[in-house]
C-alpha cells in the first residue's frame, strides 16, 4: 500500500469549522447597519403611547387637552364671546326684516290647522250645496284661525293638494309607460305657472274695477289652490274606472268648485260693494260680478287642461 495512502487513513482529518465573524450587538435605539429604512412603528408607539413625565423636555402633559388650553386662554374667551355677540345681533336682525319679504307671522295663521278641519274642509269641497253659513268669523276684528272657522281658507290642504297631483301625476304616466323626471317636472312647472298667472290676472282685475276688498294675495293662492284637490280625484278614478271614470268624477268636481268659488269670493268682492253703498245693479257692481264668474269659471278649464293628458 502507498506510504502515502496509508499516512491518509492513519491520520483523521481536522474539520474545518466556519470562521465565526464577530457582529456587534446594537444597542438600543442603534439603527441596524444592514437595515434600509429606519422602523419608526415602535418609536411611535413609545413616543405618542407613553405618558411623558411632567415638566420634561417642554412637553405639556397627557392631562392639558387642546381644548382645555384653547378655553383657558383669555384672548379665545373674547372671541368666543365676541362672536356669540354678532350671532344674536345677526338674529334678531334677521327676525325684524324676514317679514318684508316673508310673512312668516302670517302664513303661521294660514297653517294653523287639525284633522277635524281638514276633513270638514274636504267635505266642503266635494259638497258645497249642503253648506248654508259662508261668513268668515271675526274676532277682535281679526279672523280666527282656520281650526275654528270651516270659511277661513288655509294653505296645508293647496300645498299638500299639489304635492299629491304631481306624485299622482306620476304615478299616471308610469302606468302608461311615458314616465320621465323631465316630464314629471315639466308637469309640476306648468301648474305652478298657470297657478301664478291666476293670481296675476286677479290682482291686476282687482285693480281695475276699484275694488276695496281684504282679499289678500295668500287668500288668492289658497282659494285657488283648492282645485288640486278636485284634479286629484279626476285622475284616480281615471286610472281605475278609465275615460269614463275620469269624465264624472272630474265634471263633479268642477261644479263643486265653481259653486265654492262664486259663494266665497261673492262674500270677499261683492260684500264689500254693499258696505260701500254701490246699487246692486250699478255698473261697477256688474263688472265685479263680472270678475267673480270668471274666477270661478276659469278652475274647471284648468282643471280639465291639467289633467286630461294624463288619462288615456
Amino acid at each position: 500500500m502507498h506510504p502515502a495512502g496509508l499516512a491518509a487513513a492513519g491520520t483523521p482529518r481536522q474539520r474545518k469549522w466556519p470562521s465565526k465573524r464577530r457582529v456587534p450587538v446594537s444597542q438600543p435605539g442603534m439603527a441596524d447597519p444592514h437595515q434600509l429604512f429606519d422602523d419608526t412603528s415602535s418609536a411611535q408607539s413609545r413616543g405618542y403611547g407613553a405618558q411623558r413625565a411632567p415638566g420634561g423636555l417642554g412637553y405639556p402633559t397627557a392631562s392639558a387637552s387642546p381644548q382645555a388650553a384653547f378655553l383657558g386662554d383669555p384672548v379665545s374667551n373674547m372671541a368666543m364671546a365676541y362672536g356669540s355677540s354678532l350671532a344674536a345681533q345677526g338674529k334678531e336682525l334677521v327676525d325684524k326684516n324676514i317679514d318684508r319679504f316673508i310673512p312668516v307671522t302670517k302664513l303661521k295663521y294660514y297653517f294653523a290647522v287639525d284633522t277635524m278641519y281638514v276633513g270638514k274642509k274636504l267635505g266642503l269641497l266635494f259638497f258645497p250645496y249642503l253648506h248654508q253659513d259662508w261668513e268668515v268669523q271675526y274676532q277682535q276684528d281679526t279672523p280666527v284661525a282656520p281650526r275654528f272657522d270651516v270659511n277661513a281658507p288655509d294653505l296645508y290642504i293647496p300645498a299638500m293638494a299639489f304635492i299629491t297631483y304631481v306624485l299622482v301625476a306620476g304615478l299616471a304616466l308610469g302606468t302608461q309607460d311615458r314616465f320621465s323626471p323631465d316630464l314629471l317636472g315639466l308637469q309640476a312647472s306648468s301648474a305652478l305657472a298657470w297657478l301664478t298667472l291666476e293670481v296675476l290676472a286677479i290682482l291686476l282685475s282687482l285693480y281695475l274695477v276699484t275694488v276695496n276688498t281684504d282679499l289678500t294675495t295668500i287668500d288668492l293662492v289658497a282659494f285657488l289652490g283648492y282645485k288640486y284637490v278636485g284634479m286629484i280625484g279626476g285622475v284616480l278614478m281615471g286610472l281605475l274606472f278609465g275615460k269614463i271614470g275620469y269624465y264624472l268624477v272630474l265634471g263633479w268636481c268642477c261644479v263643486s268648485i265653481f259653486v265654492f268659488m262664486i259663494r266665497t269670493l261673492r262674500l270677499k268682492i261683492l260684500a264689500e260693494a254693499a258696505a260701500e253703498g254701490i246699487p246692486v245693479r250699478g255698473a261697477r257692481n256688474q263688472l265685479r260680478m263680472y270678475l267673480t264668474m270668471a274666477v270661478a269659471a276659469a278652475q274647471p278649464l284648468l282643471m280639465y287642461w291639467l289633467t286630461f293628458h294624463l288619462v288615456r
